[in-house]
């Protein structure tokens, strides 16, 4: 869980830092998200200097975001995949350092043309094209689902059901018109894993790493004690009392988080539940060490409600 900054005390930010955090904010933030970590002016400054770009009113992204437009007029193609999500305002763990553009099969792209963009050659029928320019929501979340590792795909999919701009009716309709050696089942895999409850990529990377395991981890799961409300957590199982937590990116200060921390845990442990908390770099990195732990905090967690 993260806290907003009180206004009074945002320290002085650079371009470059604004910049950093519209990547921990997933490639896109609101003006709120940012005007919780960052002074006005500092905003204005990234974006004047072209660390960040005003998308529409109120809303925020990486350059790559824009850049994808113009590139996709360049080249007579289209903005897929990362770009197209960027565009449609969907948050993302690993955001892409340059455009990427799909342009039709079998047409010639000079090098020189090419420079600074990732190009993929497929076909994108006209009924996928919106704007003219960047593949519709449908199509980028299934092409998303498709082509990017699970992690990723399973971050993208959960912003695109938050955003409301496609269902998961929807995309379980588009996916079954994809052939079984297409990959059809991969895209259900992430489809049926995605839900618009997990708040940010961060959450929805660890999740990633949990899913099949014996337990229900809910995202965002509101715990009270006996004084009343303890907090909203990552991951939670209510039947086995067990909270999964990442440890990502914080909009407070140190002393804030470590008082915020100490007396969230303890309410928690006293009111009897298990809680795991993995670091960024753990999520990130340890995927597989990560599983392991919680599958052992599961196994204790029922054999101690046996014992009870």
């Amino acid at each position: 869980m993260s806290t907003a900054a009180h206004p009074a005390r945002l320290r002085p930010a650079t371009p470059a830092q604004v910049e950093v955090t519209t990547r921990h904010l997933g490639g896109t933030a609101s003006y709120a998200e940012l005007a919780a970590v960052h002074r006005r002016v500092d905003i204005e400054r990234a974006v004047a200097a072209g660390r960040i770009v005003r998308v529409w009113r109120g809303r925020y992204a990486l350059p790559t975001a824009k850049e994808a437009r113009a590139a996709a007029h360049r080249l007579g193609g289209v903005a897929i995949r990362q770009s197209a999500a960027a565009h449609w305002g969907w948050k993302m763990q690993w955001n892409p350092r340059e455009p990427h553009i799909g342009v039709p099969r079998g047409r010639k792209v000079a090098a020189q043309r090419r420079a600074g963009v990732r190009v993929s050659w497929c076909a994108v029928p006209e009924q996928d094209v919106a704007h003219g320019w960047v593949t519709t929501p449908i199509r980028t979340l299934i092409d998303c689902a498709s082509h990017l590792p699970f992690p990723e795909a399973l971050a993208i999919a959960d912003s695109a059901l938050r955003s409301g701009l496609v269902t998961r009716e929807q995309a379980r309709a588009a996916a079954d018109r994809i052939p079984a050696r297409a990959g059809r089942a991969r895209v259900l895999r992430v489809i049926e894993a995605a839900t618009p409850r997990a708040a940010n990529p961060f959450e929805s990377v660890l999740r990633s790493h949990l899913i099949g395991l014996p337990a229900q981890l809910t995202p965002q799961v509101r715990i009270d004690d006996e004084a009343g409300f303890v907090g909203r957590v990552d991951l939670a199982d209510k039947t086995l009392r067990l909270v999964v937590e990442g440890e990502g990116f914080e909009f407070h200060s140190e002393s804030e988080q470590l008082d915020r921390d100490c007396k969230r845990y303890t309410r928690l442990g006293l009111a009897g539940w298990l809680v795991l908390r993995f670091t960024w770099q753990q999520v990130m990195f340890e995927g597989a060490w990560v599983r392991e732990m919680v599958l052992k905090g599961i196994e204790l967690r029922r054999r101690l409600l046996a014992v009870a």
